[in-house]
């Protein structure tokens, strides 16, 4: 061939349309703007704009709710010794105590799927601090992730509506 090879995938568009490479990039036309048949990122396509910009806003709150009980299981493990060694008198009835709640955090964790979950989960709250009375230490976790589980509401009631 005598002349420059043309790309044939750049010959179909016009060359007002294609960047140029020597192009500024404020001159370059904006490929992640909507067009004119194409409904706004932040729009479903029914017309009705949703509430938050998450793609999933039920999966996202789920997600806040489990990983905080199960936050809260870990902490409730891992506290038994700490407790035990800087002097709680904790007996075997109140370490059980302590595992079996870890272990309904779990269990709730993973079922906040259902709407119950989110009422057992502040009843959880309360049980912790309740567990207070075994040792101030719980009653002081039980306090703080009561905290953590009431902001998750709030979450929860500024993202659903």
């Amino acid at each position: 061939m005598t002349g420059p090879e043309r790309d044939p995938r750049t010959a179909e568009q016009p060359s007002a349309e294609r960047p140029q490479a020597d192009q500024p990039l404020e001159e370059r036309p904006r490929t992640d703007q909507p067009t004119a048949d194409q409904p706004p990122a932040n729009q479903p396509p029914g017309g009705q704009p949703r509430r938050s910009g998450l793609r999933n806003p039920e999966g996202a709150v789920r997600g806040l709710g489990a990983g905080t009980l199960g936050l809260e299981a870990l902490v409730l493990l891992l506290a038994i010794q700490p407790i035990r060694v800087v002097g709680g008198d904790l007996s075997g009835t109140a370490i059980g105590v302590v595992v079996a709640l870890a272990v309904v955090a779990v269990l709730l964790a993973g079922s906040m799927r259902r709407p119950w979950a989110w009422h057992a989960g502040t009843v959880f709250q309360g049980l912790l601090m309740l567990a207070g009375l075994l040792h101030w230490s719980l009653l002081a976790l039980g306090i703080i992730f009561a905290l953590v589980w009431a902001y998750a509401l709030h979450v929860r009631r500024v993202i659903l509506g």
